[in-house]
Formats: structure tokens, C-alpha cells, sequence
């Protein structure tokens, strides 16, 4: 992987969130949730299709703060726009875990 600077880092805005709604995104190719994050005033509300499924279902996925890429272009994936990245990373058996934080955080806080 290439070496990058600290001002290309700063170029990745990675905010925290708390998922407010979750749907099943039926339409998805792979199992994902349909997830709307709340980063607080600033950003407000985005939505995001995360696989997910494996690990989390709807009720563990309310009230959850979760960190996110905010300053990505939307993505469509099939009927879904996409606004946010939500991050995780893989277990063992490549299912996604999210990042968050290990305590709770006013949302819309930027990684540092």
C-alpha cells in the first residue's frame, strides 16, 4: 500500500454517528441494512447500505454510534443511495464488526 501524508489523511473526514433507523435492503446483492445515522446539526442525517448482517441485526443496530467516511460522493447501489462509508473491519470469516466508540461521543465528532 502506498505511504500516504498527514494532509492526505485530513482529506478523509470520519465522523461519528448514531444509527437512528435500520431497514433490510432487500434489493442489495450481497445481505445489507439500509442504516440512517444522525451526525448531528452540522451534517444531520445520512443514510448508508452496510453489510452488516452477520453480526448485527435491527434492534443492535438502533442507538449504536458507528464511525463513517461523511465526505465521500453518493453511491448508488441498486435502488439505494449511499451518502456515508460506514467502517468496520473484518472478523475471521471476512463479516464486518463496525468501529465505534468505546465511549459515547457527541455526534458529528471528527476522528483524530
Amino acid at each position: 500500500m502506498a505511504e500516504i501524508t498527514f494532509d492526505d489523511f485530513m482529506k478523509v473526514d470520519i465522523r461519528v454517528g448514531t444509527i437512528v433507523d435500520a431497514a433490510e435492503f432487500s434489493n442489495a446483492r450481497k445481505p445489507a441494512w439500509k442504516v440512517w445515522i444522525d451526525f448531528g446539526p452540522e451534517i444531520g442525517v445520512k443514510k448508508s447500505s452496510a453489510q452488516i448482517t452477520v453480526h448485527y441485526d435491527k434492534d443492535d443496530l438502533l442507538g449504536r454510534q458507528v464511525a463513517a467516511v461523511v465526505n465521500f460522493p453518493p453511491r448508488q447501489i441498486a435502488d439505494f443511495m449511499s451518502e456515508v462509508l460506514v467502517l468496520g473491519f473484518s472478523d475471521a470469516d471476512g463479516a464486518i464488526v463496525l468501529i465505534r466508540p468505546e465511549h459515547a461521543v457527541p455526534n458529528g465528532g471528527r476522528m483524530h
